[in-house]
Order: C-alpha cells, then structure tokens, then sequence
C-alpha cells in the first residue's frame, strides 16, 4: 500500500524523483495516466492490468466502460525510475495536471498520485470534515470507524 506525501522539484526536463519508499511497491515497469481531479494516477504494471482486464469483461458498446477505458489507457505511458530515481512525465500529462516546478507524490492505497503542488495544496483546502465523514458513510467507513 502506497501512504504519505512527499513534495519534489520538477526538473527542465520534466522528471521528478519517485521517492523511495514508493520505488520498491511499483517495480521495474509501472504505468502513469490522467486521474481525477487534475492529478495523474500511477499504478504499478499488475494492478493497471487488473483495471484493464475488468474493464474488459464489461459490455463493449457500454457509454460508460468506454468512457473509462478513453479516459486511463488513451495517455497511459509505461515507465521506469532512472538509475537516479527519476521517472519522464511526458509534457502532455504535465499540462493536463497543470505540472510545474513542484509536485506532492501522494500514495492512496493501490496507486500513487502526482499532482501539481499547488493543485495538492489546493485541493486539501476545499475539503471539510463533513465531506470526510459524508464519504466515509458512503463508502461504509462511518459507523464504528477508528474503534
């Protein structure tokens, strides 16, 4: 499971380092896509097949499977840390999350997420603590959670 946040430069070339405790848990080939809210998803190779393969099994000519399917796999790039422990964010995906000098890696569990620091920054700012709890209920996390 990927858990904390660490804030890096980007460098001219576009490449920021992947900090180490991360490096382990992706493995030698991982994959970078856009994700929600601005900010690029990057998922180790096994757990983006995963999401490949049940996006697969669902109905072909479904609105919403290819939706999904559009929106992770059309700007997926397969990647790999540099002996430095940098990964290449291909300038598309950098304009998508607004990238710029500085980033915040942020592990969520299964994937990590590489926002624009400001776009991180700003983004913990709209949250509440009725929002916290309105979508631990919803995700069945509310009744006895933290007991």
């Amino acid at each position: 499971m990927f858990r904390g946040a660490h804030y890096h430069s980007v460098d001219d070339k576009g490449r920021v380092i992947i900090p180490l405790r991360f490096r382990s848990e992706l493995g030698n080939l991982f994959l970078i896509t856009k994700g929600m809210d601005r900010c690029l998803f990057v998922y180790p190779e096994a757990e983006f097949v995963n999401m490949e393969t049940k996006l697969q099994a669902q109905p072909a000519l479904d609105r919403h499977t290819i939706r999904l399917q559009r929106w992770f796999s059309a700007e997926a790039v397969e990647s790999q840390v540099d002996s430095q422990g940098r990964v290449a964010i291909p300038s598309n995906l950098r304009e998508f999350a607004t990238i710029g000098e500085e980033v915040a890696i942020v592990g969520a569990g299964k994937r990590i997420e590489i926002w624009s620091r400001g776009g991180w920054d700003a983004f913990n700012a709209t949250l509440s603590d009725d929002d916290i709890m309105e979508s631990a209920i919803e995700v069945g996390l509310g009744k006895g959670w933290g007991k």
